[in-house]
């Protein structure tokens, strides 16, 4: 007979051995009956709750080939321990006529299958809640129940008994430096696209050492999961978010999100990366660009998600009824109501250009002032020396981190002269020796010396981007997250139809943008403001903001 040993051993018996003792009692019970053994089939360290296992994939494509008349494994749950697997793998071998022997059952039969799988299934939920309890009392000490976050280094130490202890973390100062600079950037309005792509033109590599993605860093936050999400950063650690469960079609583990109430959080502060004022920024910023639900079923799609054409898209609402103004005409909008229905009385349309280019250019023209430019320097200058000074402590932690490298590779050379064979060391060798180039580029380009801290006088430097606000604004391949910024100042801009059969339409601008035009008017009073005559712009302030009228 053609016989198949397989052999398999899983996260509870880590151990290579197992496998070749395995394989050689297997080949002795073969010889002794005189079987032709025609393959080994193995798995390492892969849990026997899932088929989707190379060796035994390739053991079922041989039976069912007629390549192999009996299948020998040391036990049954070396197959599979899955119920449902080994019964529909009992099937296929019965299908191929192949025999299935273990050393520790026998000639497995209908009845092995019944009870054994049963046996098989609840040893694997006893082990699931034992693990589970072991790792709950772990997080309850403060400690992590497993994995590593960016930013944190693996603290390995031992008991008195030799035993290690596991679960303790520590910040990694380099990583953590990136963790800063993704936060800040993400909350300055940064794209998570743009994030990682000037991450990785610095060759700075992602969690996983490769190449950053926009996924990485904005993540999920219902689950918690990319850099702007973890809430490790804070201080906070939170376990049992997520739970996994088999799809019995595929095979694979999915995630299924834990009612918030079955959560186990701990204050770790010893952990904290980000302050609150970092992390509260950047959850303002996601709840605003937050695409929201999406389903199959929703009413909210493509035409809610993609990114507004105009710079007021979806913003214009009508002043009678409501109602949002939509295109109506190449260069026009208007109340939707009142041209497609005929139930609004507002039959006003509006240029969006000059729509655009009133409220741009009363923005332009109310900013040059003195107490704007100072706002404007003590922002920008505490801007650039925050990313200075990370900078400075990225180099800084650079430049240990190269010490420790040269000191380690110093060490492994001393070692090889002791005598250690050098393929023992070579792979460490190897990726010191990587991470040692990648560092000397990075502290190369950052310079010798720490960049200097900038000095405040920026006028010159504001009253050009102020005059180039209108233009840049106005173009429709500026940089989405600038225009972005703008829109998120206005709640909606309301048009109503004019007053006393006058020809300018009356305007209101509702959200911060009206309160910043306000205080601008205010420290320009008796400043003749040129542009259009186009509208006459109310604007509606928020909070401690008092409303202000005027005429563009």
């Amino acid at each position: 007979m053609r016989a198949a040993i397989y052999a398999r051993y899983s996260s509870d018996n880590q151990q290579d051995a197992s496998i070749e003792d395995q394989i050689r009692l297997c080949r002795e019970r073969a010889e002794k009956e005189g079987w032709e053994i025609v393959g080994q089939y193995k798995d390492h360290a892969i849990s026997g709750s899932s088929m989707l296992r190379s060796g035994i994939q390739r053991l079922i494509e041989d039976a069912l080939a007629g390549r192999i008349d009996v299948v020998l494994a040391e036990a049954l749950d070396r197959l599979s321990r899955d119920q449902a697997d080994i019964a529909a793998f009992y099937k296929r071998m019965r299908f191929a006529d192949v025999e299935i022997i273990t050393l520790s059952e026998g000639t497995i039969s209908d009845l092995h299958i019944g009870l054994k799988g049963t046996m098989n299934a609840l040893f694997l939920k006893d082990l699931a809640d034992k693990t589970r309890r072991g790792l709950r009392g772990r997080i309850e000490a403060g400690k992590s129940g497993g994995g590593n976050s960016y930013g944190y280094d693996v603290v390995r130490t031992f008991a008195a008994d030799g035993t290690p202890m596991r679960g303790d973390r520590t910040i990694n100062q380099r990583e953590a430096n990136i963790i800063r600079q993704i936060f800040r950037d993400y909350a300055d309005g940064k794209s998570p696209r743009a994030i990682a792509k000037d991450l990785n033109a610095k060759g700075i590599t992602g969690p996983s050492g490769k190449a950053w993605g926009p996924s990485t860093i904005h993540g999920n936050p219902a689950r918690g999961t990319g850099i702007l999400n973890n809430e490790l950063y804070i201080g906070r650690m939170v376990w049992n978010r997520l739970r996994y469960i088999k799809d019995p079609e595929t095979g694979k583990r999915v995630s299924r999100h834990n009612p918030e109430h079955d959560w186990i959080t701990r204050d770790v502060p010893h952990l904290r990366i980000i302050d609150d004022e970092h992390w509260q920024a950047v959850k303002v910023r996601q709840s605003t660009v937050s695409l929201g639900p999406h389903t199959k079923h929703s009413k909210d799609g493509f035409w809610d998600r993609r990114r507004p054409r105009y710079l007021f898209s979806g913003l214009i609402k009508c002043g009678v009824c409501g109602n949002g103004f939509s295109k109506i005409s190449q260069h026009h909008f208007g109340c939707s109501n009142a041209r497609n229905k005929g139930t609004c009385s507002n039959s006003r349309t509006i240029r969006v250009e000059d729509l655009e280019a009133t409220v741009l250019v009363g923005l332009q023209e109310n900013m040059m002032t003195d107490d704007l430019l100072k706002v404007f320097c003590d922002e920008y200058t505490r801007h650039i020396n925050n990313l200075r000074i990370s900078q400075n402590a990225t180099r800084d932690s650079d430049i240990k981190r190269l010490d420790q490298i040269n000191r380690d590779l110093d060490r492994l050379v001393d070692a090889i002269i002791a005598g250690v064979p050098p393929e023992r060391l070579k792979d460490r060798v190897a990726a010191l020796e990587t991470e040692k180039a990648e560092l000397d580029a990075r502290v190369q380009v950052s310079g010798e010396a720490p960049k200097p801290l900038l000095h405040p006088q920026m006028g010159e430097r504001y009253r050009q981007a102020v005059s180039d606000l209108r233009s840049l604004l106005a173009n429709r391949d500026t940089n989405a997250e600038v225009r972005q910024i703008v829109r998120s100042l206005i709640d909606r801009i309301v048009v109503h139809p004019p007053e006393d059969n006058g020809k300018a339409a009356l305007i209101d601008i509702e959200g911060a943008l009206a309160g910043i035009l306000s205080v601008c008017q205010e420290t320009t009073k008796g400043h003749s403001v040129s542009g259009s005559d186009l509208v006459q712009i109310k604007l509606v302030a928020g909070a401690g903001f008092e409303p202000a009228t005027f005429r563009l």
